[in-house]
């Protein structure tokens, strides 16, 4: 009995020293490192850098057709920022052949604008910071009397409606908001935006409406026949116009009912001022 008792006693100092576990004494490092708990380490997101952009491949891409036909080139890196260029450039081979992408009917100007806020973050002008203006550029009038100026950040908006930038987007509207118009210049604006823009793009379409409902009694007599014609091209800009001008209407006769005597607010307009020079 005594020579049992002498076993049993062996055997429980051997378990105390191996943990009690034959398995774990076959793993000697197993207690140096963190418990193992099955879960996998969450992964750390990989910063893709400024340099990798500019080793990626180069694409090339045909703007416009024609005469106006022009060659720019882009890093691949860059352009698949934006899902449009994402799903054309995985259509290209490792083979070596060519990277090209055809851009037939966009804007040579808006097209130059996209690739500078891609490499960039902003195209020119930019805006002032703590001011509703932009940069100067010598070569332009500072009061847009053609609507170029307007016409210039709506292109580059529905490009980037296209091309799926949504940065790119709110950033050409603020800078539409920032040009000194005339009349005849919101005429040019208001005529692209309702002939390029979905119905349902209210973002860029409501201040365009408002901002004539609000002005039209001044700027409809510097461009009469213009408005005239903008109307009849496009019935939904003069629904959205009547539509706002009426809404405005219901809502001071509803104030002087509720507030007799009470002297009328002043309409709201779109932030962004007209000159009356035509």
């Amino acid at each position: 009995m005594a020579e049992g008792g002498d076993a049993a006693a062996a055997a429980a100092t051997s378990a105390e020293n191996t943990g009690g576990n034959n398995e774990t004494s076959e793993l000697p490092f197993a207690e140096s490192g963190p418990e193992d708990t099955g879960e996998e380490e969450p992964a750390v997101p990989q910063r893709t850098t400024f340099l990798q952009y500019l080793s990626s491949p180069i694409v090339t891409l045909l703007v416009g057709s024609g005469e106006t036909e022009t060659i720019l080139t882009a890093h691949q890196g860059l352009l698949v920022q934006s899902p449009y260029f994402q799903e054309a450039c995985a259509e290209f081979a490792d083979d070596g052949s060519p990277r090209q992408i055809e851009l037939l009917s966009e804007h040579i100007d808006a097209t130059g604008c996209f690739l500078e806020f891609l490499y960039t973050g902003d195209y020119f002008p930019r805006k002032v910071p703590g001011q509703r203006t932009l940069e100067k550029d010598p070569t332009i009038p500072e009061v847009d009397l053609t609507g170029d100026q307007l016409l210039k950040h709506a292109k580059v908006y529905t490009l980037a409606e296209k091309f799926g930038l949504a940065a790119l987007k709110n950033l050409a509207s603020s800078k539409i908001h920032c040009v000194n118009s005339t009349a005849k210049g919101e005429i040019a604006y208001a005529r692209y935006v309702y002939g390029f823009t979905a119905k349902e793009d209210v973002a860029i379409r409501a201040p365009v409406a408002n901002f004539w409902a609000t002005r039209s009694h001044t700027l409809r007599a510097e461009a009469e026949e213009e408005f005239r014609s903008l109307c009849l091209e496009y019935p939904q800009f003069g629904y959205d116009v009547l539509t706002r001008v009426l809404d405005e209407k219901l809502k001071r006769e509803r104030n002087e009912k509720m507030h007799p005597g009470a002297t009328p607010s002043r309409a709201h307009k779109r932030p962004r001022h007209s000159s009356g020079t035509t």
